[in-house]
């Protein structure tokens, strides 16, 4: 069996460490407005916790399937298929052992100005209740001084099979070790929201975010009425309004205002989950930080959750020979 390790890719001005194992991000680091570097992803010192199954997804890519489907149950082409359930009563993130616990095969690891790594992963027929074998690549790439990119992949070779791949990681903008994103900004190109039953799973209903606390087609402070909606946002938002570069929309910008430091995220998924860290409770992170609740957001692009199952959102499933392609732009500045 192939060895979890750590990967760099460093340009000079940003610095990058992702792994083998679930292709996650353990740190990023990227300057301020007067060029002083701060690490700002959640996550651990070493790849111990992550393989001891100790993080909440930190960093990783989640798939087959991100999100939740419904009672792990589905029907495709008249044949049900049942999958673990791994976040009672649902199946979340690919199950037991989603991609996010694998070891992938490294396909291509480049140093120089425009460092990247590509990582290839071949998914069983049934792994994790899943029809059909499935071929996926992910490649990090820093694309220029303090952007980086991220593309993903996936054939399926013999079945069709649901394909909604997400990256997870936890962003706090001020350094991870800063306590809560409270006082960040966002603003995301979303006029909709999917909205939630009592188990985080879509109804099925597309509602708008007009005159809600789900409202930010104008930035706003996270923390501005968080409070008005339960435990924190774990929400699907319906990526219809921002403008677009290279292929992609614009998805979210997330901005830290004590250091000026900015994240500008474009993405071709149709929907992005934002995620306040709602559950974090105290995990023990990098250098001994103590990440609680919301000490980090997680912008998540992706299909929509459920989608398998409601037939008016955009489909998941992708056809033997058809290619699943999801790419992510992360733009930071220190504005």
């Amino acid at each position: 069996m192939a060895e979890a390790k750590l990967f760099e890719l460093n340009n000079g001005t940003m610095k990058v460490n992702v792994s083998n194992y679930g292709c996650i991000i353990t740190s990023l680091s990227v300057p301020d407005r007067d060029g002083k570097l701060a690490d700002v992803v959640l996550g651990f010192d070493t790849l111990e916790p992550y393989l001891k199954g100790a993080s909440p997804y930190f960093g990783c890519i989640v798939g087959r399937v991100a999100n939740r489907i419904k009672e792990g149950k589905f029907t495709l082409n008249g044949v049900e298929y049942s999958l673990p359930i791994n976040k009672p009563p649902n199946s979340l993130h690919g199950g037991h052992k989603g991609f996010d616990k694998v070891i992938w095969e490294v396909a291509e690891y480049k140093q120089g100005e425009n460092p990247s790594i590509t990582f290839k992963y071949h998914s069983h027929d049934g792994e994790e209740g899943f029809p059909g074998d499935v071929l996926i690549t992910a490649t990090y790439t820093l694309v220029s001084k303090t952007t980086m990119r991220l593309d993903m992949e996936a054939v399926p070779e013999n079945k069709p099979t649901p394909i909604s791949l997400a990256q997870h990681t936890y962003w706090n903008l001020a350094g991870h070790d800063s306590g809560n994103v409270l006082d960040h900004t966002i603003q995301i190109w979303a006029r909709h929201i999917t909205p939630v039953d009592q188990n985080t799973v879509p109804t099925g209903e597309i509602m708008s975010v007009e005159g809600t606390p789900f409202n930010f087609i104008t930035e706003n402070k996270i923390g501005s009425r968080i409070h008005d909606v339960g435990n924190g946002y774990d929400h699907n938002y319906v990526l219809n309004c921002g403008d677009e570069k290279l292929g992609l929309k614009h998805a979210a910008k997330l901005k830290d205002p004590a250091s000026s430091r900015t994240l500008n995220l474009w993405t071709n998924a149709p929907g992005v989950q934002f995620y306040t860290a709602n559950y974090l409770n105290g995990i023990v992170g990098k250098g001994g930080a103590v990440y609680g609740k919301q000490s980090g957001v997680c912008l998540e692009t992706q299909g929509f959750p459920n989608a398998i199952n409601q037939s008016n959102f955009p489909s998941i499933v992708v056809q033997p020979g058809e290619k699943y392609k999801h790419s992510m732009l992360f733009e930071f500045s220190a504005e």
